[in-house]
């Protein structure tokens, strides 16, 4: 006889069938377990064996088999001791065969039959209404698989519990979502003095969902900066809201269900390994760039991470996910986030003007600038120098404005790049979709046709872009990011058109000062725009 039920492997963020069949034949007596599992698969065995001898039960003496089809499927985790046992006491008569149809399970097993939480919870609910199926998960998994909409759930604490709910002993009650969290507390934009060119560069950056870079000396405020950036951030969308808690529920980041319409804020140490930005490790498991996913990840002393590391970043900055590429696997995570990077502008942190200026300067700036790669700044929209803050902003009140206000500007600027976007995407049926998805109506995700129609230039910008690019100043992928800059910045101020002094403005941020491109953008720029937003 064979009893067969239905898990699930975890490939990324995304969980595939797997058939859990047992069979018991005659021969010499064993246990054996097939199918390319993990150590914590083998491990199985013993848990399995364990569970049934606190439950009063010994497994039958005759040869086991369990197999965990497709074969050549790698499987991983602790997650198939719970599909293992009830296939077992399926085949050995203990519940009905039958009973078990039209569920897919997960659950670790403890030595006296509990069932102890495994990732993965909701991942696994989404992939089992997509099968047409049920889930059985630990009872502390139950309130997080419930966030999976209309799927029905069981969550037992025990293996006892879902024996008598089968067997209609015990009745168990479908699990409730999580709270809806807050999330951490976000510091308002109102605690900065000074520095109204870095906020206004932030505004912009919020608005368009561009990259940033922050550069300048030792307590000017960068990651004062960085740090609010959330709080300027609309909530997460239901779409996006699943989507990043799907990868947080497979990184084991999901307490007790709860999720949160925040979004994610990681800000990894400088000495972080190349694995540990985009992803990797024995288990393949997500990277910061992941856990990041439509939030904000944010970079301090930028120079300080290693070159191989920050060169990881380039393609998922571009593609906006990350594959993770082992001998064994090829494991596809989402990665769609916003930079926030911040530096010095040499090691001793001065750079070469102003009080404690450093002596090597310029070739200080250019060696410790130099150890970040062209192409990944290429990828950074906004680069703007930081001053240092003078006793007399700290003099100050508190300024005027700050998240709240802020904030506002950013919804407007948004609400007009979504309307925009689902006008042009509703021309196209097979783009339809897109326009469901707010993340991808901002500039910074224009290209092609889109973008050209969205960012038309009059002449006296296209002329000015035109001889910035020739100056050498500007890549093509610079090309099309200024016009994607320019657009929010045309967007904040509720123009209609690209204009000239949209395009002076990209410009100067686009690089820092002293560049040829400056000197073609600086005539045109006011400086109180900058000064004043």
């Amino acid at each position: 006889m064979v009893a067969k039920v239905v898990t699930v492997a975890f490939e990324g963020v995304e969980a595939r069938r797997v058939d859990v069949e047992v069979q018991l034949t005659g021969g010499q007596v064993c246990f054996v377990l097939v199918g390319l599992g993990d150590k914590a698969v083998g491990e199985s065995r013993e848990r399995v064996r364990a569970a049934f001898a606190g439950l009063g039960l010994a497994l039958p003496a005759r040869r086991l088999v369990v197999n965990l089809a497709p074969a050549d499927l790698p499987k991983e985790g602790s997650h198939y001791d719970l599909p293992i046992a009830l296939a077992v006491m399926a085949a050995m008569g203990v519940i009905p065969v039958d009973s078990l149809n039209g569920w897919a399970i997960i659950g670790e097993l403890g030595l006296d039959g509990q069932i102890a939480p495994v990732v993965g919870a909701l991942p696994a609910a989404v992939a089992a209404n997509g099968m047409g199926l049920g889930l059985i998960c630990p009872e502390s998994s139950g309130p997080e698989a419930a966030w999976a909409g209309d799927v029905p759930i069981l969550a037992p604490r025990s293996l006892i519990a879902l024996i008598n709910h089968f067997k209609g002993v015990q009745v168990l009650s479908p699990p409730v979502p999580g709270p809806m969290l807050d999330g951490p507390g976000i510091p308002d934009l109102r605690d900065v003095k000074g520095q109204e060119g870095g906020k206004r560069a932030l505004e912009i950056a919020a608005a368009g969902g561009h990259n940033l870079c922050f550069v300048g000396p030792p307590g000017s405020g960068k990651s004062m900066l960085a740090q609010r950036l959330p709080g300027l951030l609309p909530p997460l969308s239901p779409v996006e809201l699943l989507e990043t808690s799907m990868v947080h529920s497979v990184a084991g980041l999901i307490a007790k269900g709860g999720l949160t319409r925040a979004r994610p804020f990681r800000a990894p140490h400088h000495s972080a390994s190349m694995a540990a930005l985009t992803g990797g490790g024995i288990k393949a498991k997500p990277g910061e760039v992941s856990l990041a996913h439509n939030g904000v990840l944010f970079l301090d002393e930028l120079p300080e991470f290693s070159v191989q590391a920050l060169d990881s970043l380039r393609q998922p900055l571009e593609t906006g996910e990350v594959m993770v590429a082992r001998a064994n696997a090829h494991i596809r995570y989402p990665a769609r986030v916003q930079l926030i990077a911040a530096m010095n502008p040499c090691r001793c942190g001065h750079g070469g003007v102003g009080k404690g200026a450093c002596g090597r300067a310029p070739k200080c700036q250019k060696d410790y600038q130099g150890r970040v790669s062209g192409p990944l700044m290429d990828r950074i929209d906004l680069q703007i120098e930081m001053p240092p803050v003078t006793p007399a902003d700290m003099a100050l009140p508190p300024p005027a404005e700050g998240s709240a206000e802020a904030a506002a500007r950013v919804r407007r600027a948004r609400q007009i790049q979504q309307e925009r976007a689902q006008a042009f995407f509703a021309k196209d049926e097979a783009s339809a979709a897109m326009a469901e998805r707010p993340d991808l109506c901002l500039n910074a995700e224009a290209q092609g046709r889109m973008l050209e129609q969205i960012a038309a230039l009059d002449e006296p910008g296209r002329q000015l872009l035109t001889r910035a690019a020739e100056a050498g100043g500007v890549t093509a992928r610079g090309w099309t990011r200024t016009l994607r800059l320019a657009r929010t910045i045309a967007d904040l101020d509720g123009s209609e058109p690209v204009r000239r002094l949209h395009i002076a403005e990209a410009l100067i941020y686009r690089r820092s000062p002293g560049d040829p491109v400056q000197a073609l953008a600086q005539p045109a720029h006011s400086s109180t725009r900058l000064t004043n937003g």
